[in-house]
C-alpha cells in the first residue's frame, strides 16, 4: 500500500511539472512568434506537442507558422486536429478554409466556410472568406453577394469592404460607373474620416527642380508578379534626380526582396507598423511623391494614403482602376487604357497618361526559350488560357466554345482549380474531356514551359489578362483579346497596340470568335508570330525600361511642379 501511494504521488507531481513546462514553453513560443522569431517558436510548439498532443492552441499557432512558409498540407492537418479537439474554434475554421484555398483545394474550402456559417450565421469573416473562395472559383455573382453581406455585418471593416471593391472588377455586369461608386463608398466610409489627420507640409521645400524623394508602398516586394514591373523601373531610376524609398510590408523577405533592395536608396520594413505609424514614418522621411502599388488588392495600405502623409500621392500597377480616394491625386495610365475625354468620371484621381504604356515588363529570365509552333508537330491546334480562373465567366466560356467548335480537332489548355470548377467548364463548353486539359498553379519556370504546348491564347473579358498576356507574348504565343467598356477590359488593346498588333483585338464577341478562328487556321502566320514575338517584345515600349522610367520620372516631376505652383497660388491669395 505505501508503495502504491508513493507511485500515485509521483505521477501527480509529474503531471503538475508537465503542465508548468507546457505553460511556460507556450508563453515563450508565443512571444517569439509575435516577435517574428518563427524558427524558435516552431521548436517550442513542437516540444509541447511531444509532451501532449491534445493542445488545440498549440496546433493552431504552429499551423500559422507552417502556412506562412507555404507548407499548406501540413498546416491543414494541424488545423483539422485542432478542430477535432475543439469543434467551436472560429479562428481555426477560418485558417483551415484559407489554407485549403492556398493549397488549391477550393471545393473543400467552400465547404468549410459554409459549415462555419451554420455555426455562426452572422459571422462577417465567414461571409468574406466564402466570397473570396467563390471569386477564385469564378462564381463572381455569388462572391459579390457574399461580400455585400459581409460588409453589411461589419461596416467598419475596411479590408472586407476592399474585397468587395476589387472583386466587382471581375463581373461582366458591373459598369465603370458602378465600380467608381463602389470605390467611392469605401472611401466615404473608411478614408474620409481620416481627413483630420492630413499632414500639412509647412516646412517642405517647394523647389520645382530639386532632387525629389519618391516613396513606394507595397506588400509585394518579394517573389510576386509585381516584381516583373517594379524591377525595370527601380533599376533605371535616375538617383541624381530622385531619392528612392520603399515601404515594404513583405513579412517574409526573399531573394527577390534582396534584389529590389539593391536598387533603392532607403528600405523600410513596415509590416509591423500600423497605418498611423507608417504615416508618421513617411512624414519623417519627408516624402514628396508617395506611390501606391496595390489599390484594393489584399494587404493594401490605402488608409495610410487617406492620411495624406505626402504632398503628392499617386496610384499605379496593382490594376488599372480607381482607389476612390480623393486624397490620392493621380493615377498613372496610358492613352489606350483611358482615351482622352472618355470615362474621366470613373476615377477619383486625375488620370496621368504615360506616353506609351501602363506596363513595363521584365520576365526576369531568358528561359525557357521559344519553341517551334506546337501544331506543326501534333497536327492539332491547342488554344490556351493561363489567366487567374476568377476571370473566366459564362460569357467567356460561350465564346471559347464557339471557337473550339469552329476549329475541328482543336483542344483547350486551361489553368483551373480541381473539382467542380473543371466540371462546370467541360459542361459549359460541351466538349469531350479529350479536348479540354486542365493544369494547376505551378512554379514560374514550369508555368512558362506550358506555353510550349499552346499555339494561340484566348483572352478573358471583361477583365483581360495582364501579366499572363505578357508572359504568353514573351513565350511567342499570340493572344486574341476583346476590348470593352471598363479600363481592365482594355488591357489587351493597350498591350497589342504597343506591340504593333492591334488587329488581334476584337470589339465584340462575334469579332473575337472570328479573329481566333481565322488565326488558328493560318498556321503560317502563327509560325511567323511565334518566331518573332520575343524579339518584337524586346524592341517595343513594353520592355523599354529606360524609356518607361524617364516617362514615369517626368510624370513625378510634373506632378511635383504642379503642387509647388498650387502652394504659391494659395500663399498669394492669403
Amino acid at each position: 500500500m505505501p508503495d502504491a501511494r508513493r507511485s500515485l504521488s509521483l505521477r501527480e507531481d509529474f503531471s503538475l511539472l508537465r503542465t508548468v513546462t507546457i505553460d511556460e514553453t507556450f508563453a515563450t513560443a508565443l512571444r517569439q512568434q509575435q516577435a517574428g522569431q518563427m524558427a524558435e517558436a516552431e521548436a517550442g510548439y513542437r516540444r509541447i506537442l511531444e509532451l501532449d498532443v491534445h493542445q488545440p492552441e498549440v496546433l493552431y499557432n504552429l499551423g500559422i507558422i507552417l502556412r506562412n512558409r507555404g507548407l499548406w498540407q501540413e498546416a491543414v492537418a494541424l488545423y483539422e486536429r485542432a478542430l477535432e479537439l475543439r469543434p467551436r474554434f472560429p479562428e481555426a475554421i477560418h485558417n483551415l478554409g484559407e489554407t485549403l484555398s492556398n493549397a488549391g483545394r477550393l471545393d473543400e474550402a467552400e465547404d468549410i466556410f459554409r459549415h462555419a456559417l451554420l455555426v455562426e450565421p452572422d459571422s462577417a469573416d465567414s461571409w468574406n472568406n466564402l466570397g473570396g473562395v467563390l471569386k477564385d472559383l469564378g462564381r463572381i455573382a455569388e462572391a459579390i453577394d457574399c461580400l455585400q453581406r459581409a460588409v453589411q455585418l461589419a461596416p467598419d471593416n475596411a479590408r472586407i469592404h476592399s474585397n468587395l471593391v476589387f472583386t466587382s472588377h471581375y463581373s461582366p455586369v458591373v459598369s465603370a460607373a458602378a465600380l467608381r461608386q463602389t470605390a467611392r463608398a469605401w472611401s466615404q466610409k473608411h478614408a474620409e474620416p481620416l481627413r483630420r489627420e492630413f499632414y500639412s507640409p509647412q516646412n517642405q521645400e517647394r523647389s520645382p527642380h530639386r532632387r525629389l524623394r519618391i516613396g513606394y508602398v507595397s506588400p509585394y516586394f518579394r517573389d510576386h508578379c509585381q516584381a516583373l514591373f517594379t524591377s525595370p523601373l527601380f533599376f533605371h531610376h535616375d538617383h541624381e534626380q530622385f531619392e528612392l524609398f520603399c515601404y515594404s510590408d513583405a513579412s517574409t523577405p526573399d531573394a527577390t526582396t534582396a534584389r529590389l533592395r539593391d536598387a533603392i536608396d532607403h528600405w523600410r520594413q513596415t509590416d509591423k507598423l500600423d497605418d498611423a505609424q507608417l504615416s508618421t514614418l513617411i512624414r519623417a522621411d519627408k516624402i514628396e511623391v508617395l506611390v501606391d502599388l496595390t489599390l484594393h488588392m489584399a494587404h493594401h495600405r490605402l488608409l495610410v494614403f487617406a492620411r495624406k502623409p505626402a504632398p503628392v500621392q499617386v496610384t499605379w500597377l496593382g490594376y488599372p482602376g480607381t482607389t476612390g480616394l480623393e486624397s490620392i491625386d493621380y493615377r498613372l495610365t496610358d492613352a489606350v487604357l483611358d482615351p482622352a475625354g472618355i470615362g474621366e468620371e470613373s476615377y477619383a484621381e486625375r488620370s496621368f497618361r504615360l506616353p506609351d504604356c501602363f506596363w513595363c515588363y521584365d520576365p526576369l529570365t531568358d528561359q525557357p526559350p521559344v519553341n517551334a509552333l506546337p501544331v506543326a508537330q501534333s497536327g492539332q491546334i491547342t488554344f490556351g488560357c493561363l489567366n487567374n480562373f476568377c476571370k473566366i465567366n459564362d460569357d467567356v466560356l460561350e465564346a471559347w466554345a464557339s471557337v473550339l467548335r469552329a476549329v475541328p480537332n482543336s483542344k483547350l489548355l486551361l489553368l483551373a482549380p480541381a473539382g467542380v470548377s473543371r466540371t462546370r467548364v467541360k459542361t459549359k463548353l460541351g466538349l469531350t474531356s479529350q479536348r479540354v486539359e486542365f493544369i494547376a498553379h505551378q512554379p514560374r519556370t514550369d508555368y512558362l514551359k506550358e506555353y510550349h504546348r499552346i499555339d494561340l491564347c484566348l483572352d478573358t473579358f471583361p477583365y483581360n489578362g495582364h501579366t499572363t498576356s505578357l508572359d504568353a507574348l514573351w513565350m511567342g504565343v499570340p493572344v486574341v483579346s476583346l476590348s470593352g467598356a471598363t479600363v481592365v477590359s482594355r488591357a489587351g488593346l493597350s498591350l497589342m497596340t504597343n506591340l504593333g498588333l492591334p488587329e488581334l483585338v476584337a470589339n465584340n464577341s462575334t469579332e473575337f470568335i472570328r479573329l481566333a478562328v481565322g488565326l488558328a487556321q493560318d498556321h503560317t502566320r502563327l509560325a511567323g508570330l511565334r518566331s518573332t514575338l520575343r524579339q518584337r517584345m524586346t524592341r517595343s515600349p513594353l520592355m523599354a525600361a529606360g524609356r518607361f522610367t524617364r516617362n514615369v520620372e517626368h510624370a513625378y516631376r510634373t506632378m511635383w511642379q504642379a503642387w509647388c505652383a498650387s502652394r504659391l497660388d494659395e500663399e498669394h491669395k492669403i
